[in-house]
């Protein structure tokens, strides 16, 4: 009986039946084993693999780094590194190493601006303390303004002497000198809150002007002037400088 049952058709199909599926299992579980070791092989490829690595990475000296002189300008400099880093875009390591070194030369740079900035204040104020008491008394009375107010009086004293000039022929610069002694007295009591000084320092501008240019402008040779220019025309040229000296750098 159990030979007969051993070699009976159904029993051989069930048996062959659940040796396939046991194969097909194992084939799956071969299959899922393997998916994570493949997924994990992508995952640790290097993102930089393929990504130009730069060569001066670890040089100390920032100026190499960079591939520029110990001279350099700041335009050089900006320009080796927005090259360098273009060059080696993707790179986390160049890129950093790159900006590092283009700050320690920025840094550099702004030192020694500020350094001579410093020195040259502090030679000017020794020369001032080493100067005789009569300076240190005329300096007392000199300032700087802002550059913006030079270039606005400058331009209106450099407009009062080229509409002198343009009226050279017709009449005389008297118009334009009293209102260049107007605007002078105007810019003077703007500033130092006294009417009398401000006249007292606008007339004086006015008769030094007027004096150097009687003394200046006969030693100017003809060749260099214009036959219009007349004697009373170049006076009052100096006396615009002055006068815009007066009402810009006194006080």
């Amino acid at each position: 009986m159990v030979a007969l049952s051993l070699s009976g058709p159904n029993f051989t199909t069930a048996f062959l039946g659940q040796k396939l599926a046991i194969r097909g299992n194992t084939r799956k579980l071969t299959t899922s084993c393997s998916l994570p070791s493949r997924t994990r092989c992508a995952v640790d490829t290097p993102y930089e693999g393929n990504v130009p690595k730069f060569p001066r990475i670890s040089v100390w000296d920032p100026y190499r780094r960079l591939g520029v002189s110990n001279y350099a300008s700041e335009e050089e400099i900006w320009g080796s590194r927005n090259f360098l880093l273009q060059q080696y875009a993707g790179h986390e390591r160049s890129e950093e190493s790159i900006e590092a070194a283009f700050e320690k030369l920025l840094m550099a740079s702004f030192r020694k601006r500020k350094k001579t900035k410093i020195n040259l204040k502090s030679r000017l104020k020794q020369k001032v303390e080493e100067s005789p008491p009569w300076v240190q008394n005329l300096l007392n009375y000199v300032e700087l303004p802002p550059t913006e107010i030079i270039l606005r009086r400058l331009f209106l004293f450099a407009f009062m002497g080229g509409w002198s000039i343009m009226n050279s022929a017709e009449s005389g610069p008297a118009f334009q000198v009293a209102i260049s002694l107007a605007a002078c007295i105007y810019f003077l009591n703007e500033k130092t809150k006294s009417l009398a000084r401000a006249f007292i320092i606008g007339f004086g501008a006015l008769v030094v002007g007027w004096v150097c240019g009687s003394l200046l402008v006969p030693n100017i040779p003809s060749v260099l002037l214009q036959p219009t220019w007349t004697l009373e025309l170049l006076t009052s040229l100096v006396v615009y400088l002055f006068l815009l000296l007066a009402c810009t750098f006194l006080k």
